[in-house]
């Protein structure tokens, strides 16, 4: 009698419910001719926001020298513009060492925690949460630990409260900002609360920033590097949201504060970068022209772009109905 071919345990809590079964079930529903508006992940293109012409036409351009494999770091001048934004941001003492490109931060985050956790460690995650810094934390045999980002604390977390769930097992904190889910954008002043935590701690800061240019209003974004000094700080940022090219599959992870005492852990990441050889190599040409031409994203997010219309009318119903509620998304 046959057993059946089983999964790895290593797969056994490990959860990703934006493509999980609730998504199953709504392309159940679809092929029975219901129609279903899917908002469970962000992807621009499906609901018509294009990718800039100009980075369409550098990838183009580039298809000639994209056939060989690349460094497992990634295309040079892709890494250089990432460093020449981070410069323009008042983070110093990044090289295009020090940056990583991947296929999407989705692979990278996978990456950075395979090479930092050994079994039973602990990463703090906000909650709630993007379900992949979770994931991930269980897929390389970590604990996921959640401090609470309350919706009466405008999504914001207590750096108190945080403190408590340290133990000797804790390796890193996460930080989204702006949050995927709940849109909030940090002040200035959390941030260096919780940098200061970490570098108590000797904590390692993964900071999300994928939507870092998405903020509305008054809202300003402040880059995680520019705060830490003592310990180590990995920035993950991409393509996908601001430039609207999921389907390009280009992240990056830029490491810098305490890089002197992080040597072999860059050197275990860039192992695993090896084992896979490069990233996609296409969509990295893209990336200079996305970080160094127009940030066009900031129409959408002005006052008669779409994004912010988009947004002020969630907020106009939800105003109107005496059934909801809701904190308005900074980002």
């Amino acid at each position: 009698v046959t057993k059946g071919f089983r999964p790895s345990q290593s797969l056994k809590a490990v959860r990703y419910e934006i493509r999980g079964s609730l998504a199953h079930r709504a392309q159940e529903l679809e092929r029975l001719g219901h129609e279903v508006i899917s908002l469970n992940i962000g992807n621009p293109g499906l609901f018509g926001f294009r990718t800039p012409e100009n980075m369409r036409l550098a990838m183009i351009e580039n298809l000639h020298s994209s056939e060989p494999y690349c460094h497992q770091k990634g295309v040079f001048s892709a890494r250089e513009a990432v460093v020449m934004q981070q410069q323009d941001r008042g983070i110093q003492g990044v090289t295009a060492e020090e940056v990583f490109i991947g296929n999407g931060v989705s692979e990278l985050i996978d990456l950075s925690l395979r090479a930092l956790l050994n079994s039973g460690d602990e990463v703090l995650i906000p909650s709630p949460d993007y379900p992949l810094w979770t994931a991930g934390v269980t897929l390389n045999q970590g604990r996921a630990v959640h401090y609470d980002c309350l919706p009466e604390n405008g999504f914001l977390p207590d750096p108190a409260a945080l403190e408590k769930l340290i133990s000797r097992r804790t390796r890193a904190i996460v930080v989204i900002n702006p949050n995927n889910p709940t849109g909030a954008v940090y002040p200035r002043e959390l941030l260096e609360s919780i940098v200061r935590l970490a570098e108590k701690r000797e904590l390692v800061v993964f900071s999300d920033e994928i939507y870092d240019q998405m903020v509305f209003d008054d809202a300003k974004f402040v880059p995680m590097a520019k705060l830490v000094n003592k310990t180590l700080c990995a920035s993950f940022s991409g393509l996908s949201k601001v430039y609207r090219a999921s389907g390009y599959r280009v992240g990056w992870v830029t490491f810098s504060g305490d890089l002197d005492n992080a040597i072999d852990y860059l050197q275990g990441l860039e192992l695993l970068a090896s084992l896979r050889l490069c990233s996609n190599v296409p969509g990295q040409w893209a990336v200079q022209t996305a970080l160094g031409g127009f940030q066009s994203v900031r129409e959408l997010v002005s006052p008669g772009g779409r994004l912010y219309e988009s947004r002020q009318a969630v907020i106009d119903a939800v105003a109107a109905s005496p059934y909801l509620d809701l904190i308005a998304p900074a980002g």
